[in-house]
Parts: structure tokens; C-alpha cells; sequence
């Protein structure tokens, strides 16, 4: 399937709202930010992702945000925001930010690249890189590469995959309605992942989440 078959999924309004919307958010006449609030801010999100940003592999899994794409990066932010995207707690981090200085976070992490924290089942990596590269054709499933690139590391509003935590990615494809897409009304670029989760197995969902955990 062609990518751009994929991407018109969504209503050609719907995406161009989704992608200028947190840029048309920003105001271009605003304060730069200082060294010391955007510093600050780094800190505290390394608290939780990890001081590279190369994401936790506690009892929850806590994603990485090295070397993601500056606009899915500052889009996922907004998403939050508006609840595009639920989490109660990124909510809270994340509704008193500027728009300048979510887009210094966005270029910090973006700039990143540590090595992957590992803790995948590396048995399971040859079949995620079938998947990843070709697709499930039976079940309509288009080759991952599609859209986030044939190194997993997005372009973009398509997110970089490479690096990222297993746990995590795992647990997002199994339940992605219940964080994405939860109105209907405020859609978001991850609703073309929508049928591709649901259309996924438990077990070619490992298997992706493994093959690119392992990708620098």
C-alpha cells in the first residue's frame, strides 16, 4: 500500500487542521525562552524519561522522546492539551507550557541519541522486521516503513519507532483506543493507526515492538 493511500484515511480538512494546529497556536511575537526556564523543564522531564531521554523500563514503561521528530513532538504536546491524546498526568506537565518552549523541548530531545535500553525478546525481531517491512497482506496491513521510514525513524508528523521502549509500544498498539482517538470530534493524526492496531495480532504486535526497540 502506498503511503499516500494511507494517509488519506483521514479527510484531507481534518488532516490540515491537525497539522497546522499547533503551529498556528504559537505566537510568533512571544519572548524567546530563557536558558534557565527551558533547563529547568529538561530536568524535570528526565525525572521521568531518563536524563537522554532514552525512557525508563520500570513497572510502567515510560516512552522514549530521543531523537523524535520536532512536529509529532510538539503535536503529541498540544494533543494532550486538547485531549486528543488522554493521560491525566501529561495533562497536568504539560497545559502551562508555552508554545516556544515546547518546540526548545522538542528540538533538545530531538538532537538525542542514545543507545536503546533493550529488554526485548530478540527471537521475536525477525518476524517484527517482516511485518515492519512488508506489511500483513492478509490482513491489509501496509509495511510499517510506509510512513515512519525504512530506519524507524519517522519523518515529520510520523513518529520515530527506532529506539523505542518494547513494553511500550507493545502496550500502545494492544490498547490504542484507550488513549488516542477518544473523540471523535478532536481527531488526530494517530487515528490512521487505528486500523492497523486493531488489525495487528498480541503476537505480531511483539514482534514489531521487538524488531524496533533494537533500531538506532
Amino acid at each position: 500500500m502506498k503511503v499516500v493511500g494511507l494517509r488519506s484515511a483521514l479527510p484531507a480538512a481534518v488532516l490540515l487542521s491537525l497539522f497546522t494546529g499547533a503551529a498556528g497556536a504559537a505566537d510568533q511575537g512571544a519572548p524567546a525562552v530563557s536558558t534557565q526556564e527551558l533547563q529547568s523543564k529538561i530536568k524535570y522531564c528526565n525525572s521521568c524519561h531518563q536524563p537522554l531521554g532514552q525512557g525508563h523500563r520500570g513497572a510502567t514503561a515510560i516512552p522514549r522522546l530521543a531523537g523524535q521528530q520536532i512536529e509529532y513532538f510538539e503535536n503529541q504536546l498540544q494533543a494532550f492539551v486538547e485531549r486528543r491524546r488522554y493521560n491525566d498526568y501529561m495533562y497536568r506537565v504539560v497545559h502551562g507550557l508555552s508554545p516556544q518552549l515546547r518546540k526548545a523541548l522538542a528540538t533538545h530531545f530531538r538532537d538525542l541519541n542514545p543507545k536503546p535500553v533493550g529488554g526485548a525478546p530478540g527471537e521475536l525481531a525477525a518476524a517484527g522486521r517482516k511485518i515492519y517491512d512488508e506489511g500483513v497482506e492478509t490482513a491489509s496491513i501496509p509495511p510499517c516503513a510506509s510512513c515512519h521510514g525504512p530506519e524507524a525513524k519517522g519523518d515529520g508528523m510520523m513518529p520515530r519507532l527506532a529506539g523505542q521502549l518494547y513494553r511500550y509500544t507493545q502496550k500502545a498498539l494492544a490498547n490504542w483506543s484507550q488513549e488516542r482517538g477518544q473523540d471523535p470530534k478532536k481527531q488526530d493524526t494517530s487515528a490512521i493507526m487505528q486500523p492497523i492496531a486493531h488489525g495487528l495480532t498480541p503476537a505480531q504486535i511483539s514482534a514489531v515492538a521487538a524488531y524496533v526497540s533494537a533500531l538506532e
